[in-house]
C-alpha cells in the first residue's frame, strides 16, 4: 500500500488479537523510527519502554482507564519525558554532535551557547509541556510507520500516569510517563474493522493559498 491507502487502513483499535504478536524485525522497526523522530533542535528528550510482559500489561489496564487494549496488544510502548531537564541534557547533545561530526568549536559554541541559556532560563513546567509537545510527535511518526507496516495502534492519553511510573519504576531514570501506544494486530471481531473512515472533505480542512 502506499501512505495514502496506509492510513486509510488505519484506526485506533479497540480490540487485538492476543494471539499474534510483532516480529522481532517489525519491533525493532518501530524502535528505530522512534529513535528517528523529528525533535526541536535535536535534543531528543523524549524515551520510550517497550514492553512486552503479560502480567505488567494486564497491571496496566485499570490505570489504563479500564481499556483492555493495554493487556490484548502483543507490545505497549510508553512514551516518557524528564521530570527534570537542565542545561546538562543540551551539554550532552553538543558532545554527541562533536562525536558524530566532529564539528569544530568555533562552530558549535554560538548554537550552544543560544541554546544553554534559552533552556536555562525556562521553567521546569515550561520544559515539560515543551517536551511533552515533543512526545506527541514521536507519537505521530510511530503512528505513521506503525501503518506502513501493516501493524496496528491505538494511540492513549486515558491513562494515570503517577501509576504508570510506579510500576515501571521511572523514577529511577528520571522519566514521567505521558502517552501510551498499544500495538499489534487487530482482532477479526474488532467493531470498528470494517467501519469507514469518518474524516470532512479536504477542501474543509485544508487553507490554500
Amino acid at each position: 500500500m502506499n501512505s495514502i491507502e496506509s492510513l486509510q487502513w488505519r484506526y485506533a483499535v479497540k480490540k487485538f488479537d492476543e494471539n499474534k504478536s510483532l516480529s522481532a524485525t517489525q519491533i525493532n522497526t518501530l524502535k528505530e523510527a522512534f529513535n528517528l523522530t523529528a525533535t526541536s533542535y535535536g535534543l531528543q528528550p523524549v524515551k520510550m519502554v517497550v514492553i512486552q510482559n503479560k502480567a505488567i500489561q494486564q497491571q496496566l489496564v485499570k490505570h489504563s482507564w479500564n481499556q483492555p487494549q493495554v493487556a490484548q496488544a502483543s507490545h505497549v510502548l510508553v512514551l516518557c519525558i524528564p521530570k527534570e531537564y537542565t542545561v546538562k541534557d543540551v551539554e550532552n547533545y553538543f558532545s554527541l554532535v562533536k562525536n558524530i561530526r566532529n564539528t569544530p568549536d568555533e562552530i558549535l559554541d554560538p548554537f550552544k551557547i543560544m541554546l544553554t541559556s534559552s533552556i536555562g532560563n525556562k521553567t521546569q513546567e515550561e520544559l515539560s509541556n515543551w517536551n511533552k509537545n515533543q512526545a506527541y510527535i514521536a507519537l505521530g511518526n510511530l503512528m505513521t510507520v506503525a501503518a506502513n507496516e501493516q501493524i496496528d495502534s491505538c494511540p492513549m492519553e486515558g491513562f494515570v500516569p503517577e501509576k504508570y511510573n510506579e510500576i515501571l519504576e521511572l523514577e529511577k531514570h528520571n522519566l514521567t510517563s505521558v502517552l501510551v501506544l498499544p500495538v499489534g494486530f487487530r482482532a477479526e471481531d474488532d467493531y470498528m474493522k470494517d467501519l469507514k473512515k469518518v474524516r470532512r472533505e479536504t477542501s474543509e480542512v485544508i487553507i490554500e493559498l
